[in-house]
């Protein structure tokens, strides 16, 4: 099993590393989405653009959907601000903002999960570079699992169509 963060996580430091990659996924997709629209614009010659019009149509779907990913970073980003997990109390019940260690009843396979509003699938570090916790949402899979449970809960979870039971045991 993973590392026991047992209190000692700032988890102002994860929302922190939230935000960064957040960030840079804002930049990247603004980046892309004004090179898409460039080439569109400016990509071909007059005689290629109107030989394949459908290139420069393709481009144009490109920069939109980039500009598109490039506002739900940032409207994660806004609800990022006003996010402010606080430590939780022995045998407290699994909320927004906790951080929850769950292990495989089978396999004793490991995982740290970081409860925030925004970032599922990100990957942030432990303290002093220890370790890993996914960031869930609450709106997951395994985050409605065990949203509402304490420490010594199992949840049953489909994954790949294999029902696997977790069980919590450590939430901070």
């Amino acid at each position: 099993m993973g590392p026991t963060y047992a209190g000692n996580v700032d988890k102002h430091a994860l929302v922190q590393q939230i935000r960064q990659q957040l960030q840079t996924s804002a930049r990247v997709a603004l980046n892309a989405g004004e090179d898409a629209a460039a080439e569109a614009r400016f990509g071909a010659d007059a005689s290629e653009k109107r030989q394949d019009a459908r290139v420069a149509i393709e481009y144009s779907q490109l920069a939109k959907a980039q500009v598109k990913r490039a506002r739900q970073a940032q409207a994660a980003l806004a609800t990022l601000e006003s996010f402010r997990p606080k430590p939780l109390p022995a045998r407290a019940r699994v909320e927004l903002g906790a951080i929850v260690e769950i292990e495989d009843e089978d396999s004793g396979e490991g995982r740290t999960l970081f409860i925030a509003p925004v970032g599922a699938g990100f990957n942030l570090t432990g303290p002093g570079g220890d370790g890993l916790l996914s960031v869930i949402t609450p709106s997951s899979p395994m985050g409605r699992a065990v949203l509402g449970r304490r420490l010594g809960d199992v949840v049953d979870l489909t994954i790949a169509g294999d029902v696997r039971e977790w069980a919590i045991t450590y939430v901070g």
